[in-house]
């Protein structure tokens, strides 16, 4: 017997009601409506009361929730451009929603968006190309501790709770992207309240080269470094010269415990969407790398309340 999905009318409603009276079973009920039986289970487990399933009031009661739903917005011409250029630019359907919000524009929801991406794809589109698709983090385990000691390292439990709050600009992140074979490297940092991110390419993952990309990204924003904290690799040994170049703190995460630099390391993701694992960085061109670092810092962020990382991180530059 094939089963529908639509919605159940009045009629149907009284024949449930007669179905119960008769002791019939959901399955037996859905059965004679030809509708699944979880549509029946649903229907009397949301509109049963003190008296039982009652089929006048459970029909006004949907007609009056139907009513209520959010109306399908139609999207004018000018809200299709700016759904395509930013879709183009990888923004998800929440930061387009946010951001038209933040300018004042016409409101659409992200479930609108997805419903326009995919029809573009049904008729042929690209968009739905340009979706971000996250991967489930793996924690790495077990195994003693491998990497090289670092000397005068100082623990991230001793980074006051300025910097865990994130109450100021000027606390960064640092940590290095590496290519397939470890071919090419990238040295990514993150301010931690701004979210901006800054990149660098370097041949190799020594510490030399890693040191010496840190100081000359944070070069021109001595201003604003307070902070960096960094993970264990043997690329940040150079630490102190870091701290002496750009008079900030350095601290260092517990080893394999990458989330204490959650940013740092949700940044590095969003760069594995244009430079993935398997590619090797060595070719990798500066030109690409401005283009990847700028469309991650003109990105709106939810949690910025859909301002991009570098509106945030220069309005607080020129706050008083």
């Amino acid at each position: 017997m094939p089963k529908t999905y639509t919605h159940l009318t009045e009629e149907q409603r009284y024949q449930i009601y007669e179905g119960l009276i008769k002791k019939l079973s959901h399955r037996k009920i859905a059965k004679k409506l030809e509708k699944h039986h979880s549509t029946i289970s649903r229907e009397i487990e949301r509109n049963s009361g003190l008296r039982g399933y009652r089929p006048r009031q459970s029909h006004n009661l949907a007609m009056q929730r139907q009513e209520n739903k959010p109306k399908h917005v139609k999207l004018t011409d000018d809200i299709q451009n700016i759904i395509r250029i930013n879709i183009g630019k990888e923004w998800s359907p929440e930061q387009i929603q946010g951001r038209l919000m933040l300018e004042g524009l016409e409101m659409v929801c992200p479930a609108t968006i997805y419903s326009f991406i995919q029809d573009d794809k049904e008729s042929g589109g690209k968009l739905h190309t340009f979706l971000r698709h996250k991967k489930p983090y793996k924690k790495r385990t077990g195994g003693a501790e491998k990497r090289g000691q670092i000397i005068d390292r100082v623990s991230i439990d001793e980074r006051p709770e300025v910097i865990n709050e994130k109450q100021r600009l000027g606390d960064w992140e640092a940590d290095t992207v590496i290519g397939k074979g470890h071919k090419g490297v990238l040295v990514t940092l993150a301010e931690r309240k701004s979210l901006k991110t800054l990149i660098a390419h370097v041949a190799s993952k020594h510490a030399e080269p890693v040191t010496q990309a840190i100081i000359k990204l944070l070069d021109d924003e001595k201003k604003n470094v307070h902070s960096i904290t960094f993970d264990n690799g043997k690329e940040f040994s150079f630490h102190g010269r870091i701290k002496k170049a750009l008079v900030c703190d350095n601290y260092f995460a517990h080893p394999y415990c990458s989330w204490e630099r959650g940013l740092n390391e949700n940044h590095n993701g969003l760069i594995r969407q244009y430079l993935p694992k398997e590619m090797a960085l060595d070719k990798v061109t500066g030109d690409k790398i401005k283009f990847i670092q700028d469309r991650l810092n003109n990105r709106p962020r939810k949690t910025l309340g859909y301002k991009t990382p570098n509106e945030v991180y220069n309005e607080m530059k020129l706050a008083p």
